[in-house]
């Protein structure tokens, strides 16, 4: 499971020209999935981005979490984190994992994410052509991969 974490100030997604969802002060989660993910990967990353203290305190160090904001959750699934530009100029997707293993580890990830954050979770729609607009707040942006855990 691959994720790029954007601390934002605002957030949203937009299907087929309409407001799907939205956020304030808090993290858009673009999430990819692969084939061998599990649920370990999922509960990890999940708990991972719970505790991220990313956000500033009063001497402006990043030192708070989301829920020491009441900070907001955009989750954005996007497959495209897998690409492999190792060959020629088109990126290649056979990393990412098929919808039928995907989609199942997605709403596994949103389920776990709202019990670690203990916050309701805004999400883009699997497989949707989405327009997804953000105010990243510093910016902060930080990048996750479950097997690599750094």
């Amino acid at each position: 499971m691959r994720v790029v974490i954007q601390r934002v100030l605002s957030a949203s997604v937009h299907i087929s020209g309409q407001q799907h969802a939205v956020i304030g002060r808090g993290l858009l989660v673009l999430v990819g999935t692969e084939a061998n993910d599990t649920d370990v990967d999922v509960v990890w990353m999940s708990g991972k981005i719970a505790r991220l203290r990313i956000f500033p305190d009063e001497a402006g160090k990043m030192n708070l979490s989301l829920a020491e904001i009441e900070g907001e959750v955009l989750v954005v699934s996007q497959f495209t984190l897998f690409a492999s530009t190792k060959q020629g100029n088109r990126p290649s997707f056979l990393k990412a994992a098929a919808p039928s293993l995907a989609i199942p580890r997605y709403e596994d990830f949103l389920r776990q994410l709202a019990v670690d954050t203990a916050r309701p979770i805004q999400s883009g729609v699997f497989g949707a052509d989405m327009q997804v607009a953000l105010v990243n707040d510093g910016p902060v942006t930080i990048c996750m991969d479950s097997h690599q855990r750094e």
